[in-house]
């Protein structure tokens, strides 16, 4: 893994476990940071060892805080342009990931920190986490995906109203709109979101891949043209080795064993 200073990664057998480290400041995103985030899910992408990622915040106070807004406040309409463009960049490569990513949110996850979860295909709260994009309050909006991707988690409805109020939603109104799929005490975050997300990791991996794939083409196409996708990936797993032993496990009543082929 490439020399970082703000994130780090380690390895609990077949998953990866991204932690963003700025605790001084609950773990801001400034453009160091996000390039840092690009560069760990751009190594993890070709490292066959890893079957599923979880990305987390260092401490129990924030899982990403938001930007930084020292450096935010230093743009100008070319250079924040930019900004919000390599922001973009880095969170559509996490939700085009491979591999399933779920984010483990501990503490405030506000305007980047949140726009970072949502880039995550699911995500696990702590019961003192808070979610909110409070950008219209600093005369901004989300520029990192957040007005995009909400929309299409919560709905339109839910969606307007916390972006334009910049309102902090807690861990328990998040599951009830579907922003987080679960809700465990912060002191078990990390092993919940493990156990979580072996659950997907036990199943075929190529077939994981293809219905991210699938899951993700359809949002950004008509629903005749999707269908069509979805049948492509649907033929092209009958000759995978996995759909074989998948469904000869299940024929035999035994567990089957995946090797992503």
């Amino acid at each position: 893994m490439a020399d970082l200073e703000y994130v780090r990664v380690e390895w609990d057998g077949d998953l990866a476990v991204v932690t963003v480290d700025r605790q001084e400041k609950l773990n801001a995103l400034n453009a160091e940071v996000v390039r840092e985030i690009g560069t760990v899910f751009e190594e993890l992408r070709t490292d066959d060892d890893v079957r599923g990622v979880i990305l987390t915040g260092a401490g129990d106070k924030a899982f990403v805080a938001g930007a930084d807004i020292g450096e935010l406040a230093t743009m100008n309409s070319v250079s924040g342009v930019q900004v919000s463009r390599d922001g973009q960049d880095v969170f559509r490569a996490i939700e085009r990931f491979p591999k399933p990513v779920l984010a483990a949110v501990g503490g405030y996850a506000l305007g980047g920190g949140c726009e970072l979860a949502l880039a995550c295909h699911m995500r696990l709260a702590s019961e003192g986490a808070r979610f909110g994009l409070p950008e219209v309050g600093l005369g901004i909006i989300p520029g990192y995906g957040g007005t995009i991707r909400l929309a299409r988690l919560v709905g339109l409805g839910r969606a307007i109203e916390l972006t334009l109020t910049g309102d902090m939603v807690k861990a328990d109104r998040a599951l009830d709109i579907g922003l987080v799929s679960a809700v465990v005490p912060q002191e078990n975050l990390l092993d919940e979101a493990k156990a979580f997300l072996r659950k997907v990791t036990k199943n075929g991996p190529v077939a994981v891949r293809m219905a991210l794939e699938s899951i993700y083409r359809g949002l950004d196409t008509a629903t005749g043209e999707a269908l069509d996708y979805e049948s492509s990936l649907f033929g092209l797993l009958a000759s995978t080795d996995d759909m074989k032993e998948g469904m000869q496990a299940f024929l035999e009543k035994r567990k089957p064993d995946f090797k992503g082929s």
